[in-house]
């Protein structure tokens, strides 16, 4: 049996269509198939390879870590320097009040110790989440989702979730003394590049603070330089009380995390102790490939440029067709009339060399969201394509 036949007898599917690719190898913004074709990778593995496939920094981190240790013991117990080193790098990208950093696996599991964490912490039980927010697919992360299609085979989730419109300014009355927590994505991205503005984020900020609700904010999407700030609260000039991070954070090794003050995350050091327990997180290759996706955007300059190239697809993805692009850096949605037409367009760009794909609860828009590494004349490529693939 080939691979593809190994591939569908043997491993777990999510749809009856997969999309089938077999790929071989991959570096910076490319993917190669078994016969050399190459795929420009414009959605980074969905929003993973911010710093590009197999970053030569990266993999000499991994190889160095390799040579010392791998898994040594669960989380929190011993002192092991990849995991230090990345909380310290990590703090040092962030504001003072978000200084203690907890290392787990992914996002999903980064947002089930985040909701713990705010429960733990107020003695609440209430969170309040957004419509069309996607936060990961674990029973608790998908209980704070916003999209009754992907949560109604799996009730009864957990109680006491509330969903509000993203950016209404009027639904921030539903925040009270007894909500634990709002979680809610810095810049929605399942729902197709949706951004607040400022305003709402500093008003939601300020009744948080009035009801003694935790702020979580989630960034396992938008973090780690996707939107030109390292964090994209910065650009709304908010502190969150925990920040959610994962998928751009390890350079493509799998790694999380929720980052909170000593004061907040301590909740979890007594009745009981060990108030939230992992074996693998924090692994120290994935920490050492973290660290290194963290000197690569700062010492690159990575976070320079990430305008500049988002104008530039703006600039040559002009056609009738697109009704609109919208953005917050490099993660971008651009929208067609409908999935029917839209569909079609991500097949014949596959075909033709280029990946992109559309969004969870928005299938009449094109996901953009390309390496930070991409250069210009990359970006030229893959928008001829594009716009040869919409032509048909």
């Amino acid at each position: 049996m080939n691979n593809r036949q190994l591939f569908l007898s043997h491993l777990a599917q999510t749809t009856d269509f997969p999309l089938m690719l077999e790929i071989e190898r991959a570096d910076g913004v490319y993917m190669y198939g078994p016969e050399g074709k190459p795929y420009m990778d414009l959605i980074s593995g969905i929003g993973v390879s911010n710093v590009g496939h197999r970053h030569p920094k990266v993999i000499q981190a991994i190889q160095a870590q390799l040579d010392k240790y791998l898994h040594l013991m669960v989380y929190g117990e011993y002192v092991q320097s990849p995991q230090v080193k990345l909380a310290q790098a990590l703090c040092e990208t962030l504001p003072s009040s978000l200084n203690n950093v907890y290392l787990v696996n992914s996002g999903s599991e980064a947002v089930e110790g985040a909701l713990k964490l705010a429960k733990r912490y107020t003695n609440r039980r209430e969170i309040i989440s957004c419509v069309n927010a996607y936060h990961g697919s674990s029973h608790g992360s998908l209980s704070v989702g916003g999209n009754e299609i992907f949560k109604r085979a799996y009730r009864p989730l957990l109680p006491g979730i509330r969903n509000v419109v993203y950016g209404s300014f009027t639904q921030l009355n539903e925040i009270t003394k007894d909500t634990a927590a709002v979680i809610i994505e810095t810049i929605q991205g399942e729902a197709g590049i949706r951004v607040a503005s400022k305003e709402y984020f500093h008003s939601l900020r300020k009744k948080c603070n009035e009801t003694g609700t935790l702020l979580i904010l989630d960034e396992i999407q938008a973090g780690f330089g996707r939107t030109g700030k390292f964090w994209a609260f910065e650009h709304f000039e908010i502190e969150p009380d925990i920040l959610v991070c994962a998928k751009g954070m390890g350079g493509g090794m799998p790694i999380g995390a929720f980052i909170a003050n000593h004061n907040v995350m301590g909740a979890f050091k007594n009745n009981p102790l060990l108030g939230h327990i992992t074996t693998f997180g924090g692994h120290p290759v994935s920490a050492a490939a973290s660290l290194a996706t963290i000197d690569i955007i700062k010492d690159e300059k990575l976070l320079e440029v990430v305008e500049e190239k988002a104008d530039l697809f703006k600039k040559l993805l002009v056609h009738p067709k697109i009704k609109s692009i919208r953005n917050k850096g490099l993660m971008m949605a651009v929208e067609f009339e409908s999935f029917e037409i839209l569909k079609p367009i991500i097949d014949r760009a596959t075909e033709k060399g280029v990946i992109t794909d559309w969004f969870l609860f928005c299938d009449d828009a094109m996901r953009i969201a390309p390496p930070l590494v991409i250069t210009m004349e990359e970006i030229k490529k893959a928008c001829s394509i594009i716009l040869k693939a919409i032509e048909g």
